[in-house]
């Protein structure tokens, strides 16, 4: 096989973040640091199945949660990065001619941006090797890039290695790396055979010496500096992993502004990386974004709104809504205090308002579902009046049946609807009623007892206390 591939280490176990799941599943805006990882590798166009995650602590949860083209092995001792790309041997030998990226799992701000110029600068030049690198504030605990008097790249240095004057450069390693596989392979069979590459502080492989390798035998190794500060910026705790969420917010957010939405107030707005947005709509206060949620134009989210893996059209307003894996067409309003449960469908200028749970139904254009009623399992047809009170009796303790509602019908207030039933076009049920049979077209069904009046009651039952 030939052709571009990438190795991903996540070996971490992440101990300082007193979790019991490996470091590279911790979240930044809800999404697995591993997952912006693999994401950066894909925009590189690599194709399926040539992507390889070394694992190590956390190995079962990890691996149950990649994607399926992704390829797995293990680092069963924690012998630095040089030896966990050992473990891939096998995955790199079959990519033949081509060439790897390198990526720590932990970092989620290597971009896929930065991943193409660098590949598109490795290739130009030639180059055995090209290491990502970036000029930081603050670069503790970061790989030095070492340059002679010319400027020119010279090797890499960890911190725990360097001097005292190479612990002020601020060109840092961003531990991100293209390689041309054979090169690589050469490398890693050179490290493992000679000791000194043992000899450093913590008696590790580092990924870095392969560097020196390549460059011991003449080969061209060649840096390229990303214009973001932030692509080797990871997390060792639960402090810096808040750190990286603000980060990640801040970014998130200006982008969507500058493509044209509109988000005045940016206090408690949380949207994830993948969250998509057409122009003119608007994000206000306490709006959380999850998922791959979709929302359209012209429409209107929050306050207070939570979605996940929802799509919302154009034009439609959701004030205070808790919705999963939901739909919402043009034009609808939902909420305040509306629920929409995994399976909704919610069709065009349809109002759904307070204390309202639909759950796994699709609602036809123009219904109304104002207030205080519990929609499942149902299909609802179009302009439907369903008043307060109302709830389809979807679950007998074992199963679950539907409901239908015909266009046009009118479901009075406090009516229980006991699946499986249908109530017909334009029919109308009462009031109070407990509808157990299918309503026909047009007619009005009645499911309540008759009004019985006991003169004198109280009197007799309840005598007056003072």
């Amino acid at each position: 096989m030939t052709g571009n591939c990438a190795v991903i280490l996540a070996v971490g176990e992440g101990t300082r973040m007193k979790s019991k799941q490996p470091k590279v599943l911790a979240q930044v805006l809800f999404k697995p640091l591993i997952d912006w990882v693999i994401d950066s590798a894909r925009a590189c166009d690599l194709g399926e199945k040539n992507i390889c995650v070394v694992t190590g602590h956390g190995k079962q949860a990890l691996c149950a949660h990649l994607p399926q083209d992704v390829e797995t092995v293990e680092q069963t001792e924690r012998l630095g990065t040089g030896h966990a790309v050992m473990q891939a041997r096998e995955f790199l030998r079959r990519h033949g001619s081509g060439n790897v990226l390198i990526l720590g799992g932990d970092a989620p701000f290597m971009d896929g941006e930065t991943a193409r110029l660098a590949l598109e600068y490795h290739t130009r030049t030639g180059s055995a090797a090209t290491v990502i690198s970036a000029v930081v504030s603050d670069p503790t605990g970061y790989g030095r890039i070492v340059r002679d008097a010319n400027g020119d790249f010279s090797g890499i240095t960890e911190e725990k290695d360097a001097s005292d004057d190479q612990r002020q450069i601020r060109e840092i390693n961003s531990g991100a790396y293209w390689f041309n596989v054979q090169a690589l392979l050469v490398a890693l069979e050179k490290m493992e055979q000679n000791a000194k590459y043992r000899l450093n502080a913590a008696k590790e492989y580092y990924l870095t010496d392969a560097i020196e390798i390549l460059r011991s035998m003449g080969q061209r190794v060649s840096t390229f500096n990303s214009k973001n500060e932030a692509v080797a910026l990871g997390a060792n705790d639960r402090d810096q992993l808040a750190q990286l969420n603000e980060i990640a917010r801040q970014q998130v957010i200006r982008r969507h502004r500058l493509a044209g939405v509109s988000i005045p107030f940016d206090s408690g707005i949380v949207i994830a990386p993948d969250v998509q947005i057409g122009r003119d709509t608007e994000i206000l206060q306490g709006t959380i974004l999850k998922g791959k949620t979709v929302i359209g134009e012209d429409a209107v989210i929050g306050p207070n709104t939570v979605l996940e893996n929802c799509v919302v059209e154009d034009g439609a307003q959701l004030v205070q809504t808790f919705g999963t894996d939901a739909r919402v067409c043009k034009n609808t309003q939902i909420g305040p205090f509306a629920r929409l449960r995994p399976g909704t469908v919610i069709g065009e200028n349809v109002r759904v308002g307070n204390f309202v749970e639909i759950k796994n139904s699709t609602v036809g254009n123009e219904t109304k579902i104002s207030h205080l009623s519990y929609i499942g399992d149902t299909d609802v047809g179009e302009g439907v009046n369903v008043g307060s009170g109302c709830a389809t009796v979807n679950f007998t303790g074992k199963e679950k049946f539907r409901t239908t509602i015909g266009d046009h019908a009118f479901i009075g207030c406090d009516t229980s609807l006991v699946a499986p039933v249908r109530v017909g076009a334009r029919a109308y049920t009462g009031a109070g009623s407990t509808i157990t049979e299918d309503v026909p077209d047009d007619a009005l069904a009645l499911g309540r007892a008759r009004q019985v009046i006991k003169k004198d009651w109280v009197k007799v039952k309840k005598p007056y206390r003072k």
